[in-house]
């Protein structure tokens, strides 16, 4: 399933992001790439170990956490803390599929990539190019959305950034370990879960609406996995 969420930062956690961004010490983005990806991989991204990404990365987790659509869409378990890159003067990313498996910093515990995430930190207008394009049996989907928005797909797709001929783009990104790891059961749930408030909000006090909510906790105490 893919998503896009709106605004998940505000006109002022972009203004501290770009602010802070300016100016960061960036390093070539193909540290962090496995073998085959750092073949087809030319950007830049902030250090994991920056001071400065841990920082807007902590303000991302705090949006996430208040952000009813995508906790409804991903059940996210554990989110590894957000990275940061930037693409120009023909930047660009070749189709790749993510690491199945990533360490939590600090920690002998690992995140399983389920759900992949992006944010985008500048207007679409800003740039030519950098499309994200997410590839599955449905086609190509190209996503290039407003400074704020964020979108989530499966971390299974093959994707790549097309390179970037005028201007900057800048992003967050990260993975997203769900209490549910199948696609198709959280998809499932996101759904039944929409009907619900959709109900809820037409129909209050229906009686379906408690009989449905049982359905959905017990399909997710089926699928869950801790």
């Amino acid at each position: 399933m893919m998503l896009s969420i709106p605004g998940l930062l505000s006109g002022e956690d972009l203004l501290a992001c770009r602010q802070i961004l300016a100016n960061a010490d960036w390093e070539d983005g193909r540290a962090t790439a496995g073998h085959l990806a750092a073949g087809v991989k030319s950007n830049l991204q902030l250090p994991l170990a920056s001071p400065k990404a841990k920082q807007l990365g902590d303000l991302i987790l705090s949006r996430l956490g208040q952000c009813p659509l995508f906790i409804a869409a991903a059940l996210p378990l554990r989110v590894l803390p957000p990275r940061f890159n930037r693409y120009e003067g023909g930047g660009t990313y070749g189709n790749h599929i993510d690491n199945a498996l990533f360490r939590m910093p600090g920690s002998d515990d690992y995140v399983r990539s389920d759900i992949s995430c992006t944010v985008f930190l500048n207007e679409p207008e800003e740039y030519d190019g950098g499309d994200l394009v997410v590839e599955d049996s449905y086609g190509a989907h190209r996503v290039k959305l407003p400074a704020g928005d964020m979108v989530l797909y499966p971390s299974s797709s093959h994707h790549r950034v097309e390179p970037v001929t005028r201007g900057r783009r800048l992003a967050s990104f990260f993975w997203t370990q769900s209490l549910v790891p199948s696609e198709l059961n959280r998809r499932t749930l996101f759904e039944l879960d929409s009907a619900i408030q959709k109900l809820t909000l037409d129909h209050p006090g229906h009686a379906s609406i408690a009989e449905l909510t049982g359905v959905y906790h017990n399909l997710l105490r089926q699928w869950s996995v801790t």
